[in-house]
């Protein structure tokens, strides 16, 4: 092999292993955080302007919206969002009455 070919044949090897690097590094963080639990495939619901996967949030610190907050409380198992149990989780950092 030339130098050219050694090189390409480089980077190609060096996007593959950075796919597949990234692939897996969204799918394996919460992988051990729920170690000893039954394990649940991520369910994926459908919204008309919001995806949202079960992902092992449980808190209002780990959402970044309202509506994630209330697709987590909705379908996900585990979430401690709606301390005063009225339906509408995280009120003072996502969801206010009029939400």
């Amino acid at each position: 092999m030339n130098r050219g070919t050694t090189a390409v044949l480089l980077l190609v090897l060096a996007a593959a292993f950075a796919y597949q690097y990234n692939t897996r590094s969204r799918i394996a963080p919460f992988a051990h955080e729920e170690q000893g639990a039954s394990e649940k495939p991520a369910r994926r619901i459908a919204d008309e302007k919001d995806h949202f996967t079960c992902e092992g949030k449980t808190r209002c610190a780990q959402m970044t919206s309202c509506a994630e907050a209330k697709f987590y409380v909705a379908n996900c198992p585990g979430t401690q969002m709606d301390g005063d149990h009225d339906g509408i989780p995280c009120e003072s950092q996502w969801c206010s009455d009029e939400d």
